[in-house]
C-alpha cells in the first residue's frame, strides 16, 4: 500500500465543500482541519504509488477551491521510535 500526507490551503471559507469533496474519495482515509498556512490535512492511501499519484494530481489537487497542495510522501511506517539518549 502507498501512502501519502497532504497539506491543503483552500479559499477562505471553502473548506468545509473541500471536506465534503474529500469524504467521498476512496483513497482519503483520514481529513484534519489545521492551523498555519494549510487549512487541512489529508492521509490517502492507494494499491500501488501509480494509483495514488493519479489520484492527488487528478483528484485532490483538481478539487474547486483548492488552491495550493504540499505533498509528503511516506516511505514507510515507523513501528520503533526509541530516544537514543
Amino acid at each position: 500500500m502507498a501512502g501519502s500526507f497532504l497539506l491543503l490551503n483552500c479559499k477562505n471559507d471553502h473548506e468545509k465543500d473541500v471536506i465534503a469533496q474529500l469524504r467521498v474519495m476512496t483513497e482519503v482515509k483520514d481529513i484534519q482541519c489545521v492551523s498555519g498556512p494549510y487549512d487541512i490535512l489529508v492521509r490517502a492511501e492507494a494499491p500501488t504509488i501509480k494509483e495514488l499519484n493519479e489520484a492527488i494530481t487528478w483528484k485532490i489537487r483538481k478539487l474547486k477551491n483548492v488552491r495550493s497542495t504540499y505533498i509528503l510522501k511516506i516511505n514507510e511506517e515507523a513501528t520503533d521510535c526509541k530516544d537514543d539518549n
